[in-house]
């Protein structure tokens, strides 16, 4: 028996279109008027299909699933064949959506598997599988088809949860104002928070294996941007504008309540401000001139290397040298 660890994996072959289930029905028996609405959904959404499927395919054969009595019909693109699964069908053909939306809805507040099985029919394994199912899938594969769609610009942070009773994180990535990652860390640290965030490094390397973002955004907390650092060693790591804010904010409340507004109003400045347009020394002046525990802000605002992980100069708005404004919050705490 072949050793499982040099056994290929066998990649998806599945291609899910959007089609009514009627209409379904009706052109699944014959091979030209499906073609058609094959066409159609080729040119409409290309990101679905295969980039061999520019030079053309074959219509296969059909097939009849046994769990949904629906005739599933194939096609030949590059000499591999590809399944057309129809979007009103849950993958792997295990029931249609119309049936599954409202069981699985109802597991978001942990209703049992056994109190699904009373109200809908089937047996409790067969919701807990369909559940189960769902995790199967790449977000950042099924988000993004073509690798030069992949964002550079990463924000990343952590959702403070319980899963039975233990606290424990969700390790969030996003991108393009698209989720593309989630996964249990066990704890904060940055071990655990690594092999969370690991996901998605993972599975965007199965769309460009040389994936190398800019610039991830978090909130200052050090186990996140050591992580990302040991994933990506070339990423820059660039630091909230609110936690910066906020962090100023707390160590304001008091004693340094009157330098406040003029320290905020300067940060919120310096913060909307082009990098392309300005040098360091006019992003300095935005800030100087607050006097605080009878010191000047500082004015030492020059970029550090790409390699030190800090914000760099060239990077989009409102990202402006927050993790240099960042070390200056002692000054007013």
């Amino acid at each position: 028996m072949t050793p499982a660890s040099n056994t290929a994996l066998r990649l998806n072959r599945t291609i899910c279109m959007h089609i009514c289930q009627a209409q379904y029905r009706l052109l699944i028996q014959h091979a030209i008027e499906f073609r058609i609405i094959l066409d159609v959904a080729i040119k409409e959404n290309p990101d679905i299909f295969p980039p061999e499927i520019s030079f053309g395919y074959k219509m296969k054969d059909t097939r009849v699933s046994k769990k949904l009595n629906l005739k599933i019909r194939r096609i030949v693109i590059a000499g591999i064949s590809y399944t057309i699964r129809t979007s009103f069908a849950m993958p792997y053909i295990t029931g249609f959506i119309k049936d599954v939306e409202k069981p699985l809805f109802l597991r978001k507040f942990a209703v049992p598997f056994w109190a699904l099985s009373h109200c809908f029919g089937k047996n409790p394994m067969y919701w807990y599988r369909l559940e189960a199912n769902i995790g199967r899938y790449s977000l950042v594969g099924t988000t993004i088809k073509s690798p030069e769609k992949l964002p550079q610009h990463l924000s990343a942070d952590e959702k403070h949860t319980r899963l039975l009773g233990q606290k424990t994180y969700i390790a969030t990535t996003a991108g393009s104002n698209c989720i593309l990652g989630t996964n249990i860390s066990k704890t904060a640290s940055s071990k655990d928070l690594q092999e969370a965030y690991g996901i998605f490094k993972k599975e965007a390397e199965c769309i460009n294996p040389g994936y190398q973002p800019d610039t991830v955004n978090t909130d200052g907390w050090a186990s996140t941007q050591k992580a990302w650092k040991n994933l990506y060693p070339q990423i820059t790591v660039l630091s909230c504008f609110l936690h910066i804010f906020i962090g100023i904010r707390d160590r304001s409340r008091k004693k340094y309540k009157k330098s406040f507004l003029d320290v905020s109003t300067r940060l919120w400045i310096a913060s909307r401000q082009n990098p392309k347009e300005h040098s360091h020394r006019e992003f300095a002046g935005f800030l100087n001139g607050v006097k605080i525990r009878k010191m000047k802000f500082r004015t030492s605002f020059q970029p550090k290397s790409r390699s030190s992980g800090r914000i760099f100069h060239s990077f989009p708005k409102p990202m402006i040298f927050l993790a240099h404004i960042e070390r200056a919050t002692w000054l007013i705490g």
